[in-house]
């Protein structure tokens, strides 16, 4: 993997990006671009469209070859407007790719921050329907992103999340595809975590047990934490990354016993992590972790800084479990329940990792005792020519 930071004259983002890069096959580059914090929202995304530009330039990536771009937010309901107007924040605009905006208050002190994710190099296919789905076709497999998915005439979480994964599915039917088979990766945001989490639990686990996913089978690689959409009657708001034209045995579900329980255990219902083995890469999904024992007890209550410490431990057992380390990973999403947390988080996270794409946000976690949570992919290359590459 390499990084990269960037300084552009003209503006004063903080963008750093990662590139995972082979001879041959494809290149996929994260980039995260936060502006100056005493900016105005519009000024802040104008300068973000301008160092992007600027970026892609100097790494030599088209626009083209954009994915998605997720825009992080301190204020969405009257940011979104704002926002909108920039080519960047549609899915529309200079190429079409998903894109996603959450409520989580970047830190320090930001408007808003972009991750954005390219795949170059090799023969893709991208398309964007009419329900908002983006599709990635590449070497005969599908990647499906679905964002924004939400309910907002329903009151309670749960009945919310029933009704977004109802949408779920029937969209995946529409493309040959089920939760169960195709469904790698979900991020859940929850209004006000602490109330609405539990129906959030509920839904879901009735939901996968409906659709045959089970502690016996598997579940699927999940952030769910504080998060707010601009319609505030949305209590949760669900992301979704779907692959389908690899066969079942390129799915790992990834445990590491020695330091995380199976999230069954306590009630809940995720993969620690998903590995995808393509035949020239490996893809490691971790979802989001926090300062758990294999008991599934917090550890480090109070502590901020020791709980890192222990995220980070079981991260790396994760990687560990599947062939990677954090030489690999693309970038890390840093959530904290208290602002004042985040120049600890901040500084112990650039010490560790130097110039990997890094951002710290407000997202409290799903349990008041854990102060931090952190999620990261991370990209090896493999050789295995029994599956179609990447």
């Amino acid at each position: 993997m390499q990084y990269f930071r960037f300084r552009c004259e003209k503006t004063s983002v903080d963008a750093r990006a990662s590139v995972f890069q082979m001879s041959e096959g494809a290149s996929e580059c994260h980039l995260m671009l936060a502006a100056h914090s005493q900016q105005s929202v519009r000024d802040q995304i104008e300068a973000i469209e301008v160092a992007y530009a600027g970026m892609l330039n100097q790494l030599g990536i088209s626009i083209e070859s954009t994915v998605w771009r997720r825009f992080f937010t301190s204020d969405l309901v009257n940011q979104r407007p704002v926002l909108e107007e920039s080519a960047v924040c549609r899915p529309d605009g200079p190429s079409p790719c998903a894109i996603s905006f959450v409520e989580q208050a970047p830190m320090p002190d930001r408007k808003v921050v972009m991750w954005a994710y390219h795949v170059s190099g090799a023969e893709q296919c991208k398309s964007l329907a009419a329900d908002g789905a983006l599709t990635l076709e590449r070497n005969g497999v599908r990647h499906v992103l679905v964002t924004g998915l939400t309910d907002a005439e329903h009151e309670s979480s749960y009945e919310q999340t029933q009704v977004v994964f109802r949408g779920l599915d029937t969209m995946l039917a529409n493309r040959g595809m089920t939760l169960a088979d195709h469904v790698l990766r979900t991020w859940i945001y929850v209004q006000n975590v602490d109330a609405n989490y539990a129906g959030l639990v509920r839904a879901r686990r009735e939901h996968f047990e409906a659709s045959g996913l089970t502690k016996d089978t598997h579940f699927i690689a999940s952030t769910g934490i504080e998060g707010r959409y601009d319609d505030p009657r949305v209590k949760v708001l669900m992301d979704v990354y779907c692959v389908e034209g690899i066969r079942a045995e390129q799915i790992e579900h990834i445990e590491a016993r020695d330091h995380l329980n199976p999230t069954h255990e306590y009630g809940v219902t995720f993969e620690r992590a998903t590995a995808i083995q393509y035949g020239d890469r490996r893809h490691v999904i971790v979802s989001g972790t926090a300062s758990i024992d294999n008991q599934g007890r917090i550890l480090h209550e109070g502590d901020v800084r020791a709980q890192l410490d222990r995220t980070l431990e079981n991260i790396q057992m994760l990687l560990a479990s599947a062939r990677a380390s954090f030489a690999d990973v693309t970038h890390f999403i840093v959530y904290l329940r208290d602002h004042g947390d985040h120049a600890v988080a901040r500084e112990e996270m650039r010490q560790r990792f130097g110039e990997v794409p890094l951002l710290v946000v407000m997202g409290p976690v799903c349990r008041p005792g854990w102060l931090i949570e952190v999620e990261c992919i991370a990209v090896t290359a493999e050789t295995h020519p029994e599956y179609a590459d990447f």
